[in-house]
């Protein structure tokens, strides 16, 4: 699930505008990405997909997230450019680390193309990911460390005057020695007062869904860091529950998830609501009690995080706890204090991310039995022409397939876009053709439909069951 879908008509600017705007930052410019060697893929999305890199001179180890440029003809996504802005401007220990921007080298094919990298410090893990790890086990005084590091990297960046507009666990990151950052500002803008008395005009439809605040939802557009506060107290929540504690479907049955927990939605709880363009459009449920502190003490057994955490999912944005009030609250200054997280993180040497946990799970379900989850369904581009499952057992080469055979050139997939393909980054990894070779020395070949069904017409018995599986197993690991 995604927030990415702000405007349907996002703007573009020119790619040499673009390029005169980056020339102004502080960065080596524009490098070929070819000096990082791809190690593995970390996170995918509608933003794009972030890779695990090493600089083949350094050694040093990076995350690469690569620019979504689908359907862009001489453009540049002006969200990109505004990430890019932002991540100049904020240079703060838990703040993610931008180094610089590379390209890939335009083809011959098309030579006003490139491929943008944004090129990161690397942190090893995402908060979603730890959280999804029944292994990881967060003590109260690790806890305050990490919510003490979140609203530190919040109150930089709403003194700064910029909205992050998309706080979820999957965007916060936690390096090895225990520093957490504020990641993917894809969505973020800046921020300021109304200027002559004009409301400010921003787009309502940022944050993630289960992290939406209320007045996002009922159409506020006039907003300012009250929502990466909500969205903050959703996610403090969730570490004790260990999974977001409203996952609505829609807008009106998130909305519906916030009353049972917050109370009633209306003007005695919520000042001018009513004047939101949406209030009267959803239905909004009544003779809801507010329960926060109630329904979460089953699993918050201290005092002071039951008092913040209520404090943080105040429904009025003007009443609900900024970032430095909540840095002041009782919770960080009581027993036990926030405490390092280095020590709790030492024995995971395993990078743990959303993405992994998400790919790993749906390995699981496609392997599941009848009675199991079904496996996502494959995507239908071309219309299936080219899925020939019986000689291809993979999703994602079948997928691949499909890209690589597009009628119209201008859609079909690149070299760079084929690369990064999941085809490539699931198990199995690529494996050397030494390996192949020592393969071809068994005595036994590739399945050959055509072949067995000659033999068949010849009366001759086909070969062994047992052996068939196991072409059938050597043919999987292939594809």
């Amino acid at each position: 699930m995604s927030a990415s879908n702000t405007s349907s008509s996002e703007t573009k600017v020119n790619l040499e505008k673009l390029m005169e705007k980056l020339a102004d930052a502080d960065y080596p410019f524009c490098e070929e990405v070819s000096k990082y060697e791809k190690l593995a893929k970390i996170g995918q999305g509608t933003f794009g997909e972030v890779f695990k890199a090493r600089h083949r001179g350094t050694r040093k180890i990076v995350a690469l997230k690569k620019v979504l440029m689908e359907n862009e003809k001489e453009g540049f996504p002006i969200t990109a450019l505004r990430e890019i802005k932002i991540l100049q401007l904020l240079k703060h220990e838990n703040v993610v680390n931008l180094i610089e921007i590379c390209r890939t080298k335009a083809s011959n094919y098309n030579r006003s193309k490139s491929t943008f990298y944004l090129v990161f410090d690397f942190c090893e893990h995402d908060l979603a990911g730890l959280l999804s790890n029944v292994n990881v086990k967060f003590a109260l005084g690790e806890i305050k460390m990490v919510m003490k590091q979140l609203l530190n990297g919040l109150y930089f960046i709403h003194s700064n005057k910029i909205l992050h507009r998309d706080m979820k666990a999957a965007n916060i990151l936690i390096t090895k020695s225990g520093i957490l950052k504020l990641a993917d500002f894809g969505l973020a803008r800046a921020f300021s007062a109304s200027k002559n008395g004009q409301p400010n005009r921003y787009t309502n439809r940022v944050v993630t869904l289960w992290y939406r605040p209320p007045e996002l939802l009922l159409g506020e557009r006039n907003y300012g860091p009250p929502v990466d506060m909500w969205g903050a107290g959703c996610i403090m929540a969730e570490m004790w529950t260990r999974s977001p504690i409203m996952q609505g479907s829609t807008e009106q049955h998130q909305l519906t998830l916030i009353s049972q927990l917050c109370g009633c939605i209306n003007t005695e709880t919520f000042a001018n609501v009513d004047k939101l363009e949406l209030y009267n459009k959803l239905e909004l449920p009544k003779n809801q009690k507010r329960k926060v502190k109630e329904r979460l003490k089953a699993y918050v057994k201290d005092p002071y995080a039951l008092d913040l955490l209520d404090k943080l999912l105040t429904l009025d944005p003007v009443k609900r706890v900024d970032s430095d009030t909540a840095l002041n609250h009782d919770f960080f200054w009581s027993d036990p204090l926030p405490c390092e997280l280095n020590k709790m993180l030492l024995p995971h040497t395993q990078s743990m991310f959303e993405y992994l946990f998400s790919k790993k799970k749906n390995e699981q379900n496609r392997h599941a039995g009848p009675g199991g989850p079904h496996p996502r369904a494959h995507p239908t581009a071309n219309d299936g022409q080219y899925h020939d499952r019986h000689y291809i057992k993979s999703q994602h080469a079948l997928d691949l397939i499909d890209k690589l055979l597009i009628i119209d050139p201008r859609k079909r997939i690149n070299s760079d876009g084929a690369l990064d393909h999941d085809f490539f980054w699931t198990d199995p990894m690529p494996c050397e053709l030494e390996k192949l070779k020592m393969l071809n020395k068994c005595n036994f070949h590739l399945p050959n439909e055509l072949h067995r069904a000659r033999l068949a017409a010849q009366g001759q018995v086909p070969q062994p069951a047992k052996i068939q599986v196991k072409e059938e197993q050597y043919y999987d690991r292939v594809f």
